[in-house]
C-alpha cells in the first residue's frame, strides 16, 4: 500500500536534523537500481570474497522489497565519528580502528533512527517505516550513494565531501513516496593512494574489497584460532580492525571534523593499548574494557589471538 506523504522532503530532512544526523538525502527505491547491485553483489560473492561472511548470501540483501514489499523510498543518515586523537608510535602499542574508540555505534545510531521513525509514522494513517543500521541485509553504501550522502570509492567506504568517510550510515525505509534527491557522483578520480597504501592488497581492483585479504576482516570477523601466515606478517599493529586506506585518503586528510557526538569520544584504554596487555587479557578484564562498546564483536580469544599474531611476527623477525 502506497501512503500519499503528508510531508514535504524537506521536512524530514529538517527532522532528521534535529535529531543529531549530520548529513540526510532521500533515495527513490528503483527496480533497475535494486537488479544492478544485486547483480553486482552476486559476481562479488561467486568470487569467494566475501570469505567466511555467509551472512552477504542472504538472498534479502539483494532485493529491500522482500523485507517491505510496499517500500517507496529510503531516508538515508550520516553519522560523523571523527575525533582527533592519534594512535601511539611507540612500537609496543596496538592500533584499534577509530570506529570502536568510543560508545558503540549501533546504539548511537538505533536510537536516533528509531525515533525519525517513530515520528514520521505519526504523521498519517497507513504511513510505514522501518530502520537499519549494518544490522539487516541492507546495502547500506548503496543507498547512501543514491540519496546523494556520498559515493562509493576505491576502497569501497563512502566519502562525504564534508567528513570524508569518517561517517557511520543508517537508513528508514517508508512506503512513503518523497522527492528524491540526486545520486552522488564519485570523486576519486585517478587517485590510488588507498590502493596501493594496503600492506595485503585487499583491494583486490578499484572499488572491489578481497575479504579473504582484509586486516580488517581478519581481526574482527575471522574466528578461526590462528590467523593466516601472510596476515600475520602484515598487520602493522593492527588488531581491531584497520583504518590504513582510510588514514591515506586525501579526503580524509583534507575534510575530517571532529565530532559533536559525545558518546564518540574514545574510551582512553582504547586509543593505544600494549600488545602484551592484550595478548593476556582476561574475559573479565574484556568485559569491563569493551562494555557497550561495537568492539564486543572480537571476543576475548580473538582479542589475545591477532595481539599475539604481531607479538609473533616482531619475534621472527628479530631472528633474522
Amino acid at each position: 500500500m502506497l501512503a500519499r506523504s503528508p510531508l514535504k522532503s524537506s521536512q524530514i530532512k529538517q527532522k532528521a536534523l534535529e535529531l543529531g544526523f549530520h548529513k540526510v538525502g532521500i533515495a527513490a527505491v528503483d527496480d533497475k537500481v535494486i537488479a544492478a547491485e544485486a547483480e553486482h553483489l552476486r559476481a562479488w560473492i561467486a568470487k569467494g570474497y566475501q570469505a567466511d561472511m555467509d551472512w552477504m548470501k542472504n538472498p534479502k540483501r539483494q532485493n529491500i522489497r522482500s523485507f517491505m514489499p510496499e517500500v517507496k523510498s529510503a531516508i538515508c543518515v550520516a553519522l560523523n565519528y571523527y575525533t582527533p586523537y592519534e594512535r601511539s608510535p611507540e612500537p609496543k602499542r596496538a592500533k584499534i580502528s577509530r570506529y570502536g574508540w568510543g560508545k558503540d555505534y549501533h546504539r548511537i545510531l538505533h536510537k536516533k533512527l528509531k525515533a525519525l521513525a517513530n515520528w514520521l509514522q505519526n504523521q498519517g494513517e497507513g504511513i510505514k517505516a522501518r530502520y537499519y543500521a549494518d544490522t539487516g541485509p541492507v546495502q547500506d553504501k548503496v543507498w547512501a550513494q543514491q540519496a546523494g550522502i556520498g559515493w562509493i570509492a576505491k576502497n569501497s567506504n563512502v566519502i562525504t565531501r564534508e567528513y570524508g568517510s569518517w561517517v557511520f550510515l543508517g537508513e528508514v525505509f517508508t512506503n512513503l513516496e518523497l522527492t528524491p534527491d540526486h545520486p552522488h557522483t564519485p570523486h576519486c578520480g585517478t587517485c590510488t593512494r588507498c590502493i596501493e597504501a594496503c600492506p595485503t592488497g585487499a583491494i583486490a581492483a578499484p572499488f572491489v574489497i578481497d575479504a579473504n585479504r582484509c586486516i580488517a576482516y581478519h581481526t574482527i570477523e575471522n574466528r578461526a584460532q590462528q590467523l593466516p601466515e601472510e596476515i600475520a606478517r602484515s598487520l602493522q599493529g593492527w588488531v581491531a580492525g584497520c583504518d590504513i586506506c582510510q588514514d591515506v585518503c586525501p579526503w580524509n586528510q583534507r575534510f575530517a571534523k571532529q565530532t559533536d557526538v559525545v558518546e564518540f569520544q574514545p574510551y582512553p584504554e582504547n586509543i593505544a593499548p600494549t600488545f602484551s596487555e592484550l595478548a593476556e587479557i582476561s574475559e573479565q578484564e574484556w568485559d569491563r574494557r569493551f562494555r557497550a562498546s561495537a568492539l564486543r564483536r572480537i571476543k576475548p580469544e580473538m582479542l589475545r589471538r591477532n595481539a599475539r599474531a604481531h607479538l609473533e611476527a616482531v619475534q621472527t623477525l628479530d631472528k633474522k
